[in-house]
């Protein structure tokens, strides 16, 4: 994170804060599927869903880092710290740091569930491969949104931005699913369903929906707000006909 900071310091793109945290969760998961106790064949399940899932998810963010100009949220950031900006910066990318170190304990524990159940293990990665579809399709479809010049300042409201406003979000939030499934039975199995209950109020109060939500306000104004009032903010839900 420190080479990050150092790094947006010259190309002003906060977004490759993004990049490094999937990337960085990348890494920690295959090192503890390395070093863990487990099983091998349930380490190398493991290491498999996290390279996966946290490899796109950075190839895909990266992708957009490097095509578009910073994201709106960290511009806005940028604006509001002003003359404190890199110190600012530097202070919230290595927030990011140890909050990565926080939600990549569940891959260790299930690196160190001794006798794993294998109906267990699959049903996790059943729900894993659930919301791998899920997320990869609402990115492309707002990916696809985007790239049409008519569609800007306008709001995206297809496939499954229809049913949810972030639709992204709540797959990702079903993919910390898979971890206390997996890692049942062993010495963590109950704490590893904070796993999604911290994930969940990251998303809703702290680094997710809430900025991409402000963002969204000032960048289409009345059209978010329609939108706002018409569709599920995270659970996917048919939608309301509320002008």
């Amino acid at each position: 994170m420190l080479i990050a900071w150092i790094a947006q310091r010259k190309t002003e793109n906060a977004g490759i804060v993004d990049v490094v945290w999937s990337l960085g969760m990348l890494g920690a998961g295959v090192f503890y599927a390395f070093i863990g106790t487990a099983p091998l064949w349930s380490r190398a399940l493991l290491a498999a869903l996290v390279a996966i899932w946290f490899g796109r998810l950075g190839l895909h963010i990266l992708r957009r880092v490097a095509s578009e100009s910073e994201d709106g949220r960290y511009k806005a950031m940028r604006q509001w710290l002003g003359d404190h900006a890199s110190i600012g910066f530097f202070v919230f990318f290595q927030l990011q740091a140890g909050f990565l170190i926080l939600l990549s304990l569940p891959f260790l524990a299930v690196a160190n569930t001794p006798e794993p159940s294998a109906l267990m293990v699959g049903a996790g990665l059943s729900v894993a491969l659930i919301a791998f579809v899920g997320e990869a399709s609402a990115d492309r479809q707002l990916q696809r949104f985007k790239q049409d010049p008519a569609n800007k300042g306008r709001t995206c409201r297809q496939g499954w931005w229809r049913y949810s406003r972030h639709p992204n979000y709540f797959f990702e939030w079903l993919h910390w699913f898979a971890y206390p499934l997996m890692g049942f039975g062993g010495p963590y199995a109950y704490w590893l369903w904070l796993a999604p209950v911290v994930m969940l109020l990251f998303l809703l109060f702290f680094t997710g929906i809430p900025f991409t939500e402000q963002q969204a306000l000032r960048s289409r104004g009345e059209s978010y707000k329609v939108y706002q009032r018409q569709t599920s903010m995270f659970f996917p839900w048919p939608p309301s006909k509320r002008v």
